[in-house]
């Protein structure tokens, strides 16, 4: 496998495949659609929204990992809710929730306070708390199960990250909330393959000038990007803003004319 910038390199166990679940992924609320978050086998997730409601209590408590992109509540909403849910399975195996450091400063602070919520990373006491906190830094990996992850750095309103997961030697990309930028696209071309993209476009082309001052895409800042990748995957668009999806998505296919493009759906099963 290649590495980029300064990720460390791990030597990781092959797995037959890796099965991709979207629980959420509009960008915002309404009956049948709910907020980022997507479930990798039945250990991963990445982000933590309003989809993750759509899970079992016996799914729930497989959850794992979490691999936050950005502590916008619509992607970090259901983490507090999770840990009450499942806590008692909780007690001593805590739920690892990986991040860049600013984000988990978020958590912290103005999540797990014991105002909002209790502070699950001490409860129900330091040595047996539910939740613990793991910093993550642009450029790392951690391998799970065979799984690799690596956190890129991307282009928000706030210190935000996206993913490249890889196993068995297929990888799919998450953008989580991005804008224009070099370092998604540098990153993922120093890699050898990517079989899947989750990118945002949160907004039509009329709203470019919003969707530049709110750091996301639209249709034509997502085209003019995604012309540096010199990998042809699979591109599912997410993160669309509700009552435009059908607009955005005509915008799409008329500005990414030759690439196989998706809207993404909670429910959508992906298999690598």
């Amino acid at each position: 496998m290649l590495a980029s910038g300064q990720a460390k390199k791990h030597k990781s166990k092959q797995v037959e495949s890796v099965q991709i679940r979207v629980l959420g992924c509009s960008g915002g609320i309404y009956r049948g659609a709910a907020t980022t978050a997507f479930r990798i086998d039945d250990d991963i997730l990445i982000d933590a929204g309003t989809g993750v409601a759509g899970l079992t209590l016996s799914e729930l408590q497989s959850v794992r990992h979490v691999f936050v992109t950005h502590a916008h509540l619509d992607h970090i909403a259901a983490i507090p809710l999770l840990a009450d849910s499942v806590f008692d399975r909780l007690v001593g195996n805590p739920i690892v929730v990986h991040a860049r450091e600013s984000s988990l400063k978020v958590l912290r602070r103005h999540i797990f306070n014991s105002e909002v919520w209790p502070d699950f990373t001490r409860l129900p006491d330091s040595s047996h708390a539910v939740i613990r906190l793991e910093a993550m830094a642009p450029g790392e990996q951690r391998e799970i199960g065979g799984r690799l992850v690596e956190m890129i750095a991307v282009n928000h309103s706030v210190p935000a990250a996206g993913y490249r997961v890889e196993s068995n030697g297929r990888s799919i990309a998450f953008s989580g909330d991005t804008t224009t930028n070099e370092n998604l696209w540098d990153a993922l071309n120093s890699h050898g393959n990517l079989d899947l993209l989750f990118v945002e476009s949160a907004f039509a082309d009329s709203d470019i000038e919003l969707a530049r001052a709110a750091y996301h895409y639209c249709p034509q800042l997502l085209a003019s990007d995604l012309s540096r990748l010199k990998h042809r995957p699979q591109v599912c668009i997410t993160h669309l803003k509700p009552g435009e999806e059908d607009l955005i998505m005509q915008q799409c296919r008329d500005a990414l004319p030759g690439w196989e493009l998706k809207q993404l759906h909670s429910g959508d099963v992906f298999e690598l």
